[in-house]
């Protein structure tokens, strides 16, 4: 395997970082400039990844420990040369992705010869199986072992005092779960993520009235791992929407789950300046309303952000203290992704939401933003919302709840208050400032 385009020895750049001059040589493509960003820190007071001991990614990464990747192959080898074991590494490494790279391999590549799809449509349909129990047999095992195949492939693990940054305005990762499993200390940025297929998603004919299809696989998953910032990224079901997909049983052939999901522990996150698109189930923090060890974890900053055509989990909060502001979401009705909600109040939440603009279609009122999972509480504040052919107006997203779902009251008081922010935009700005700075490219 050729190994990844390393940089090498040929002028000097001051960068200026703790008063550390770089002496550095450079691929084609990658100016002084470049490297001085990927060398940026994570400024202090930007959301809870700044808390403590703040958030540097490979900012400190020697020479040696500086890649520039093309391929699959040359991102894991960059990330310490072994696909599960990287995740173990914390050599502080600064990584740059150049052009698309396709982590997925054709559907054969992964199927298990004992799988046979039409098999399994046949022996799990409702008037056959019924609905009452979970499947079983030697067809679900051989699925769960294609599943299993597919993993072991697409899974791109990460390790403690990482960068990752896109060069350009054309770095992607395509087909690909990033796992941050109980690392610490990572930063990716200016990266389009285009969300894996589950080529083989569980039938589960208890989960809900009519059964549904359950896939596995978000773009960026973050388990366990505390002080990162994810930045200037673009996330989205790319070239397959889920409208286009076929329905099996009468309900759609579901093959993509989270676009960025924060659970088990998970701490200190800065969410900022990303654009999120075409997705169902978008962002969850906190997974499990029984996992009670999360209490005290999950705090999370999500600032100027863009929420385009998008569904659900905008985010779905259990048990974290998140900041949710300057956020701009567009409801448009002719997306492919029917609007459901927006903020997700689930057991023991605690989102401080403030300054966030919705532009909404006549066919979204203001109460159906907010949804009551088990939860209590949410503070929101400074919303506004506008409509076609209307002046934008301020609204109170909690009141309009409230009214509407006498059975499901929230109180405003959440018991804290963000301090860790560089600046709260006013709600009325955020559409131009998100339109311009957000995604990637925009870095």
């Amino acid at each position: 395997m050729k190994p990844p385009g390393r940089v090498i020895l040929v002028f000097l750049v001051v960068m200026g970082i703790a008063g550390i001059s770089w002496a550095t040589e450079l691929p084609p493509g990658i100016g002084g400039e470049l490297l001085s960003l990927s060398r940026e820190t994570l400024k202090p007071g930007d959301g809870w990844a700044s808390y403590g001991e703040g958030t540097s990614g490979g900012s400190q990464a020697s020479m040696e420990n500086i890649y520039l990747v093309r391929t699959k192959e040359e991102l894991i080898e960059a990330l310490g040369g072994d696909r599960e074991k990287n995740m173990e590494d914390d050599t502080p490494r600064i990584i740059f992705i150049e052009g698309t790279i396709e982590i997925s391999e054709p559907y054969e590549t992964y199927k298990d010869p004992e799988f046979d799809f039409n098999k399994y449509l046949e022996e799990y349909a409702p008037e056959k199986w019924g609905r009452e129990k979970e499947i079983s047999g030697p067809l679900e095992e051989a699925r769960a072992r294609s599943q299993k195949n597919q993993a072991d492939d697409i899974l791109i693990y990460i390790g403690s005092n990482k960068t990752i940054i896109g060069v350009g305005k054309d770095a992607k990762i395509i087909g690909a779960t990033v796992k941050l499993k109980n690392v610490h200390n990572v930063i990716i940025r200016n990266i389009t993520f285009e969300s894996p297929i589950d080529y083989f998603p569980q039938w589960d004919p208890t989960d809900g009235e009519f059964g549904e299809w359950n896939s596995e696989y978000d773009c960026v998953s973050i388990e366990g791992s505390r002080n990162i910032w994810i930045d200037h990224c673009s996330f989205s079901d790319g070239r397959y929407l889920d409208n286009e997909a076929p329905t099996y049983f009468g309900r759609l052939f579901q093959q993509h789950d989270g676009l960025l999901d924060i659970t088990k522990e998970s701490d200190l996150i800065t969410i900022s300046y990303n654009v999120f698109y075409n997705h169902d189930k978008t962002m969850l923090i906190g997974s499990s309303d029984s996992n009670v060890s999360d209490r005290g974890h999950l705090r999370v900053t999500l600032h100027h952000n863009l929420f385009e055509n998008v569904t659900q989990r905008l985010p779905r909060v259990r048990f974290g203290e998140v900041h949710v502001y300057n956020n701009y979401y567009k409801i448009n009705p002719h997306s492919p992704y029917p609007f459901d909600y927006a903020w997700g109040v689930g057991v023991e939440s605690k989102t401080y939401a403030q300054n966030n603009y919705f532009d909404l279609s006549w066919t979204v009122p203001a109460s159906k933003i907010i949804r009551r999972w088990k939860g209590s509480c949410i503070y929101e504040e400074g919303t506004v919302i506008s409509y076609p052919s209307s002046q934008p107006f301020y609204a109170n997203l909690l009141k309009a709840h409230n009214d509407v779902n006498v059975d499901d009251q929230l109180e405003p008081s959440v018991g804290w208050e963000p301090t860790l922010f560089l600046r709260i935009d006013p709600a009325m700005s955020v559409p131009a400032i998100v339109n311009s700075e957000a995604g990637a490219g925009k870095l």
